[in-house]
């Protein structure tokens, strides 16, 4: 009987964290936050809303990385005030490339799309990780799903492991038919049958947050806690296991 690498199995956050604040933007609530995401252990965390650190702040990115996620890929989509917001990626494996997807549409709040390849080790192929998050209107979601469909098809090799992972503001469900033509299948949906509620974090209610895979060997729900996370941020985290494919 072989032993498979530990390499192999991989434990994945998304997390929406509404710029350190909590609800409301009552206080400040990163270092909660920092611990919150440690105590979960995850290999990968993916992140919406992180500020990058303009001015005189520090990258609330690197603050939560610290010692603890040795890479990680930061994509602005906003700058108000002096100050930048976007998506991030934190990884303990090596981040060989990151790009930033510009899927605004004009006039309306600037939204990205954070794709990265991984180095994983013991003979695994490159992972792919796209960190998401879309608008707020129907209409504007539509358009950004088919560029996010369209940027997988276009650059991300049909054999190769994929996560897709965020905040998708999609409280119809209308998100996965949009992804079938570029094969990704949501964990929450495959495993429950709907997707994961998750927003407001006091009380989820809506299905905002997603996490899609393409070409794993297995994807599965992990269950967190309401506490702390209700008090960290506006919504609640999402969490999977996820078994990649051996080597050939």
């Amino acid at each position: 009987m072989s032993i498979l690498p530990a390499s192999r199995f991989l434990r994945v956050l998304t997390v929406n964290i509404h710029k350190g604040y909590s609800a409301f933007n009552r206080r400040s609530m990163l270092h909660g936050l920092r611990e919150a995401v440690r105590a979960v252990g995850s290999d990968l965390v993916f992140l919406q809303e992180v500020e990058g650190g303009s001015g005189a702040a520090d990258a609330q990115y690197e603050f939560l990385a610290d010692q603890i996620w040795s890479d990680h890929a930061y994509g602005r989509n906003a700058v108000a005030e002096g100050l930048d917001h976007g998506n991030a990626v934190l990884s303990r494996f090596p981040v060989l490339h990151s790009a930033n997807h510009d899927i605004s549409l004009p006039g309306v709040e600037p939204r990205g799309l954070l794709h990265c390849v991984l180095a994983m080790p013991d003979g695994l192929p490159d992972l792919q990780v796209m960190c998401v998050h879309l608008g707020l209107r129907e209409s504007h979601r539509r358009h950004q799903l088919e560029r996010l469909c369209d940027t997988v098809q276009r650059e991300v090799p049909a054999d190769a492991p994929l996560i897709v992972a965020g905040d998708f503001n999609d409280w119809r469900s209308r998100a996965d038919a949009s992804l079938n033509p570029c094969g990704l299948t949501e964990v929450f949906r495959h495993h429950l049958g709907a997707h994961a509620r998750s927003f407001p974090a006091g009380w989820p209610l809506l299905r905002l947050d997603r996490i899609y895979v393409r070409g794993v060997a297995a994807a599965t729900p992990l269950p967190l806690p309401l506490r702390p996370w209700s008090r960290l941020s506006d919504h609640a985290p999402l969490a999977a296991g996820i078994d990649l494919q051996e080597a050939p």
